[in-house]
C-alpha cells in the first residue's frame, strides 16, 4: 500500500492508505485536519497543502483555486487530490484559539449544584467550543478550543449533510475527543483528576447537540425542519465517550425548535431578560443569526441562515479570530488602518475584522450603497489579505439576513425597534463587534446601537447557571417548551425586508 508522510514544524508522521483516497480525508486519519468551509466540495480554496509525489492530476476546481505559479510548487487542494502512490504532504500546525469567547455576564443566585465534586459546563459552537470547571466555591478554570468538526463544512447544513453521507460516528468522535481534551486540560489546571468531573451540562444550537448525540440530523436538512430531537435529557459520561466519572450525569439543555437550540434557552437564562417586566431582543450573531424577542410574556423566536462569514469563513482570505486575524480596521487619513491579533503579520481576516472593513469602506467612499465597489481592484488590507467583491457580496447577505430577522420579529409582536427596553448581544462574534459600525453596515437597525448590552459567552454562563442550580434546569425546559418560533422561510415580512435590507 501507498505511504504518505505528513510534515509539519512539529515533525513527521508516517501512514499507509489505500491507493485513490483524497488527501483531506488521510490528513483527518493521521491527526491533522484542515479548514474546508465548503466541506471538501472543492470550492473555498482554503484547504491548500503542499505535496510532492505520486497524485492525481490537479482538477477544474484546482486550476480555478490556483495560480499557475502555486500549481508548479506543488500547492495543491487537499479534498481534490488523491493519492496514487508514495508521496509526502506539508501541513500547517493546529491553529491557536486567539479570541475565543469563554466570558459571560451573569446575576447573582443561589446555589444548589449539580454536581458533587466538581462539574463542567460547555458550549459547542459551530466555529467554537468554549468549557469552564466549578467546584462548590464557584468557577475553577476555563478553556476554548476551535470546533473540528469545521473540516466538514463551515456551516451547519454542510455537516447535516456530512452526517447523512455516513460521516456520523467521524463527526460525533472528533467533536467527543476535543471536548475531552478541554476536560483533561480543566482538570489539569485546577490540579484534579478528570475522573472527580461528576457533572456535566454541555449546550449548543440543535445540529451541534444531534451531531454530539449522535441523534438523526436528517430532519433539520428538508422541510418542514421539524426536528425529532429536542433534548432537555440527561446522559452518563460513557454513554459520550468522555473522560469523566463514567457515572458522571451529562445534561442537554432543551432546545426551542429545529434551528433554535439548546444555546438560545441557555443564553436567555443567563441574560435574564426573560425574568424582566420589559420588551427586550437577544441576538447570537453567527453562522446562525438566531434570536428571541421577550414582550408582554411571551417569548418569539427565529433564526436566519447568516452564513459562515461573520466567522471568517467563505471569504477569500477569512479566517477564524486567532493569531495573524485581523479583527479591527478604521478609516484613517484616507487609508485603512488594520489590527491584527498578536501583533504578527496578517495571514487573513476574523468576522469583527470584516464588519469594519467594509463600514471602513463605505465611509471612504470605495464602495456605493449597492456593495459595489468602485474599483475593479481588489482592496489590499495588510500583505496578501485583500477584500474582494464577492467577500462584500456574502457580507451583504449576511447582515441583511440577520437584520430582517430582528424587524420581522419585531413586526410579529406588533411593536417597533423603539419599544425595546435592552438589546442583549450574545455569542464570541459579538463580544469582539464594533457595535457602530454593525449598525453603520445595517447589521441591525441603527436605533438598537444605544440599547445594546454585550453580554460575551451568555450560552456557555446559562449552561453554567444550570450546573450550579438545578432549579434553573426546569424554569429553562418551560420556556423553550413555552416559546413560538417565527418561520421566516414562509414569512412574507422577511421576504420583503431581506431585501430592504441590501442596501448599506
Amino acid at each position: 500500500m501507498p505511504k504518505v508522510t505528513f510534515i509539519s514544524q512539529n515533525g513527521e508522521t508516517v501512514i499507509t492508505a489505500e491507493s485513490g483516497a483524497l488527501l483531506s480525508d488521510l490528513l483527518l486519519s493521521g491527526g491533522s485536519p484542515l479548514e474546508m468551509p465548503c466541506g471538501g466540495k472543492g470550492r473555498c480554496g482554503k484547504c491548500r497543502v503542499r505535496a510532492e509525489g505520486a497524485l492525481s492530476k490537479a482538477t477544474a476546481d484546482e486550476a480555478a483555486a490556483l495560480r499557475p505559479d502555486e500549481l508548479s510548487a506543488g500547492i495543491r487542494l487537499a479534498c481534490c487530490t488523491r493519492l496514487l502512490g508514495d508521496a509526502a504532504v506539508w501541513t500547517a500546525n493546529r491553529l491557536e484559539e486567539g479570541q475565543i469567547q469563554a466570558e459571560g455576564a451573569v446575576g447573582f443566585f443561589t446555589k444548589k449544584p449539580y454536581f458533587r465534586h466538581y462539574g463542567a459546563a460547555v458550549d459547542i459552537g459551530t466555529t467554537t467550543l468554549a468549557a469552564r470547571l466549578y467546584g462548590q466555591d464557584g468557577p475553577v478554570s476555563s478553556a476554548v478550543s476551535l470546533n473540528p468538526q469545521r473540516i466538514f463544512g463551515a456551516d451547519v447544513i454542510s455537516r447535516i449533510h456530512a452526517a447523512m453521507n455516513g460521516k456520523t460516528e467521524e463527526l460525533a468522535r472528533c467533536v467527543r475527543e476535543e471536548i475531552s481534551r478541554l476536560l483533561v486540560k480543566l482538570a489539569d489546571d485546577a490540579g484534579i483528576s478528570v475522573e472527580e468531573i461528576d457533572a456535566a451540562v454541555i449546550t449548543g444550537n440543535t445540529a451541534m447537540l444531534h451531531l454530539f448525540a449522535k441523534a438523526d440530523p436528517s430532519p433539520l436538512a428538508a422541510a418542514p425542519f421539524q426536528a425529532k430531537e429536542l433534548f432537555g435529557k440527561t446522559g452518563e459520561g460513557k454513554d459520550f465517550d468522555l473522560p469523566c466519572h463514567p457515572q458522571a450525569k451529562i445534561y442537554l439543555p432543551r432546545c426551542m425548535s429545529a434551528f433554535v437550540g439548546a444555546d438560545i434557552t441557555t443564553a436567555l437564562l443567563a441574560s435574564g431578560i426573560c425574568d424582566r417586566d420589559e420588551t427586550a431582543l437577544l441576538v447570537d450573531i453567527g453562522t446562525n443569526g438566531e434570536m428571541a424577542l421577550w414582550h408582554q410574556g411571551n417569548l418569539l423566536c427565529c433564526s436566519t441562515a447568516a452564513g459562515p462569514a461573520f466567522e471568517g469563513a467563505g471569504l477569500s482570505c477569512g479566517m477564524p479570530g486567532v493569531t495573524g486575524a485581523i479583527d479591527r480596521i478604521a478609516p484613517e487619513d484616507g487609508k485603512l488602518a488594520v489590527h491584527v491579533i498578536g501583533d504578527v503579520p496578517a495571514a487573513g481576516i476574523c468576522g469583527s475584522g470584516v464588519v469594519d472593513a467594509v463600514a471602513a469602506i463605505r465611509q471612504l467612499g470605495w464602495m456605493d450603497e449597492t456593495g459595489r465597489l468602485s474599483s475593479e481592484e481588489d482592496i489590499s488590507l495588510a500583505g496578501s489579505v485583500r477584500i474582494i467583491q464577492k467577500d462584500i457580496r456574502m457580507v451583504q447577505l449576511a447582515k441583511s439576513a440577520v437584520c430582517a430577522g430582528v424587524k420581522t420579529l419585531l413586526d410579529t409582536a406588533g411593536i417597533d425597534a423603539a419599544s425595546l427596553h435592552t438589546f442583549a448581544v450574545a455569542g464570541g462574534f459579538g463580544s469582539y463587534l464594533n457595535l457602530s459600525n454593525a449598525a453603520r453596515i445595517g447589521l441591525y437597525p441603527p436605533e438598537l446601537e444605544k440599547k445594546a448590552a454585550v453580554l460575551g459567552n451568555a450560552a456557555l454562563s446559562g449552561a453554567a447557571m444550570l450546573l450550579e442550580n438545578t432549579d434553573f434546569i426546569s424554569r429553562s425546559e418551560q420556556a423553550a417548551h413555552g416559546s413560538d418560533t417565527v418561520d421566516l422561510s414562509v414569512n412574507p415580512v422577511f421576504m420583503e425586508q431581506y431585501i430592504e435590507c441590501m442596501e448599506f
